[in-house]
């Protein structure tokens, strides 16, 4: 953490909204992001991260500054999003798009050829339907742990730390999930062929 963050910290825990609005201004858009890749749309993921950070806002006087703020806001964000889905006991998905907002700008998340031919690009939005299908149908621990490593980019140890697990179940879940999204696909595509012959 940086100097002027455990200031914006220490004041943030001491009452000061000011502070907390500048210390939460550079990670609400990762927030939001975090949020909507577990939720799969945007009322949800606003909803959860605004819900979040009204959490972190509240328990800010807990923050010990073991971890990183950012991976404690983070987790929490997450927690929330995994809460919700728990309770609501339904399918919801993360799609995956051409481009993901990140602290750093915008990601993309596809290549594609300029020659692209009418073909390739039905195969290649059948392909990320198909993705988005498959990580639909993954339980919560595993979709969590792909959208997190795979789609957001952090880190073992910051999945670790925002989950509130050990770095051996977060590599687990990871490959756990991983192996599965392959057979779902493998699975889906000899389907699809087989339906295209």
């Amino acid at each position: 953490m940086s100097d002027l963050e455990k200031l914006l910290v220490k004041k943030s825990q001491s009452g000061d909204v000011e502070s907390f609005e500048l210390l939460i201004s550079s990670y609400d858009k990762r927030a939001y992001n975090i949020a909507y890749r577990i939720m799969g749309n945007e009322e949800d993921a606003k909803d959860m991260a605004q819900e979040a950070l009204l959490r972190v806002f509240k328990s800010i006087k807990d923050f010990k500054g073991q971890s990183a703020f950012s991976t404690w806001l983070y987790r929490i964000v997450t927690n929330v999003c995994l809460d919700e889905l728990r309770r609501r006991k339904n399918d919801k998905y993360v799609p995956l798009e051409s481009t993901v907002q990140t602290d750093n700008g915008e990601l993309h998340m596809e290549l594609c050829s300029d020659k692209e031919t009418p073909e390739s690009a039905y195969e290649r939005v059948e392909q990320r339907e198909l993705i988005t299908k498959a990580i639909r149908e993954l339980n919560d621990e595993y979709k969590s742990v792909i959208v997190l490593r795979d789609i957001q980019g952090f880190s073992y140890d910051e999945i670790s730390n925002m989950l509130d697990c050990s770095l051996g179940t977060v590599k687990s879940r990871i490959n756990r999930a991983r192996t599965m999204l392959r057979d779902k696909l493998k699975a889906s595509m000899e389907l699809s062929r087989q339906y295209r012959v």
